[in-house]
């Protein structure tokens, strides 16, 4: 059976139902097809103990409806995978989304014919859905990256991935578990885990910059204030190159500036509030090495006061930038390892040799174990959408024009592939803003342009391979004037094996949002525009 719809988009995560909310203001009939057995994306698959956003809750939200942003009333200043659940299923109940999204759909495959400018979308069942349009809402954390250990199909324990977790819960009392990774996820699991578990062994290839989030029950004054101003306060942020925190200002000079008791007075002052304001301290930590060190140096020496055991802190203490890769915010993970239960593996001196039906041996001996839990992260950006068959002109694999690196024009469309939409993927500031943000910048200018198109008769809309060449190097250009590409992180694809390290995201949101915008309001330049008259699809 195949059904004809305007749009697909191909993700039920906090883009694409804002995207679906888009379409239909835009006057398109859509179909939302998502592989989970709810909405949600990230926060639908990562409900490992401890998962909470590390952005502050009245940032990480919606801003399309100004109803919606009265109504709702955050708990924390960080909400954890729970609360933010409940917000997007009252966000789909009280817009009515469901109706138009298929759960447990998984897209296979994606093909484009030139003769009847449309995408035939097949899932892994066989159905074809066929659509002018597809928006791929597929999120730039979302494709669970799996390490390959020889042995682990013996293990005879439970595996479990962060970012698939199992809808019930799971009980590590006294049991024997490990944990693989140290990442955002690692971060928050392991103090919890460690609570409950007989013995927790950590294995850590790279330490990460892990800083206190500060969580705690939210002022409701503050929420009062923020409300009374929501419009000011998002310009405030939309300025801001992470598109957010603007009421914590960067303070914009030099760290050599200050002397040294002044630097630690202020650098105190931002870790004991929590977050990841210890960056915003100066204005040089991410464009002048020197200026890093002095950041970098005063986390590690917070390692050293915390952990107890020496040799453990020097483990844990990282080497690269602070910032290069992602920083971590979680309370109390530095501490748990001087618990009694909790022992260290650094995998980068002492591989992995073998999983057997019961243990984990590395170069420093056996782990006999219960439970294994890969906090490993993601095939970030690119790996949801490369996952996906997706073929345009000629037959042309978005796979092997990607095996390079990624390519496109404003992280939006993409050269031989028309009337097929990226949101918040390479090319775009996505991972490095909040993401909410990028999600209403994205949604909004596609849902325009889909207005622009249908009102002026025109069938395709496909970025040129000169607008996206020069894109591709502006966004090199952009983080090379950073310190934010000097290290192996995920957001060059280095944490996958055989992935072509390339900067994936742009560096810095204001700057982006005012050349989209432009492009939008001088009709597309970049994007190759085809008329014919096309009649409306309706499903």
């Amino acid at each position: 059976m195949t059904s004809e719809f305007d749009v697909v988009v191909v993700g039920a995560g906090l883009a694409g139902l804002q995207m679906l909310y888009e379409v239909r203001k835009a006057g398109l009939a859509a179909q939302v097809l998502e592989a989970g057995g709810g909405p949600g994306g990230t926060w639908y698959w990562n409900r490992y103990p401890g998962a909470r956003c590390d952005v502050e809750s009245l940032e990480y939200s919606y801003q399309f409806s100004a109803e919606l942003q009265q109504d709702w009333e955050w708990t924390r200043r960080y909400a954890d995978q729970a609360e933010i659940m409940r917000y997007i299923g009252h966000v789909v109940e009280r817009f009515d989304l469901a109706r138009d999204i298929r759960f447990h759909t998984r897209v296979e495959a994606m093909t484009y014919d030139k003769a009847g400018a449309a995408w035939t979308v097949r899932t892994e069942t066989g159905e074809e859905v066929v659509a002018r349009f597809v928006i791929m809402a597929t999120g730039c954390l979302s494709e669970p990256n799996l390490p390959d250990i020889p042995g682990v199909e013996t293990f005879k324990g439970d595996i479990l991935h962060t970012g698939r977790w199992p809808r019930e819960p799971v009980d590590f009392t006294g049991k024997r578990v490990g944990v693989v990774g140290t990442g955002s996820s690692g971060v928050q699991a392991i103090p919890i885990i460690a609570k409950a578990a007989a013995e927790l062994v950590v294995f850590q290839r790279t330490p990460a910059y892990t800083l206190p989030a500060g969580d705690e029950p939210l002022d409701p004054d503050l929420q009062a204030a923020i409300k009374a101003d929501y419009p000011g306060f998002r310009a405030r942020n939309n300025a801001v190159p992470t598109a957010g925190l603007s009421r914590y200002p960067t303070n914009p000079n030099s760290v050599f500036l200050f002397s040294a008791k002044e630097r630690e007075a202020i650098f105190e002052h931002f870790w004991n509030r929590g977050g990841p304001l210890l960056l915003r301290a100066f204005g040089d930590p991410l464009v002048d090495p020197a200026a890093n060190e002095v950041v970098a140096e005063f986390v590690r020496g917070k390692i050293r006061q915390t952990v107890t055991d020496p040799e453990v802190a020097a483990k844990l203490i990282p080497a690269h930038v602070i910032g290069c890769k992602r920083v971590c915010l979680g309370d109390g993970y530095y501490e748990t390892f001087n618990r009694p239960n909790v022992h260290l593996v650094d995998i980068a001196t002492h591989p992995f040799e073998e999983i057997t039906p019961t243990s984990v041996r590395t170069g420093e001996g056996s782990h006999e174990l219960d439970v294994l839990v890969l906090a490993t992260g993601y095939d970030a950006i690119t790996g949801a959408l490369s996952r996906i068959d997706i073929r345009g002109l000629d037959g042309l694999s978005l796979r092997e024009l990607w095996s390079d690196g990624p390519r496109t024009y404003l992280g939006l469309g993409i050269p031989g592939f028309p009337n097929l939409f990226t949101m918040t993927g390479p090319g775009s500031p996505s991972v490095l803003t909040n993401v909410l943000v990028a999600i209403h910048q994205h949604a909004t200018w596609i849902g325009a342009c889909l207005k622009y198109l249908g009102d002026n008769d025109i069938r395709t809309i496909e970025a040129t391979p000169e607008a996206e060449h020069a894109w591709r190097h502006h966004v090199s250009d952009v983080a090379e004037r950073t310190l934010l590409s000097s290290c192996g992180s995920w957001y060059l694809g280095a944490n996958v094996p055989g992935k072509k390290r390339v900067f994936m995201p742009l560096v810095g949101f204001p700057d982006y949002a005012a050349k989209c915008a432009d492009v939008a309001a001088t009709g597309y330049p970049g994007f190759a525009l085809r008329h014919a008259p096309v009649p409306a699809i309706r499903s």
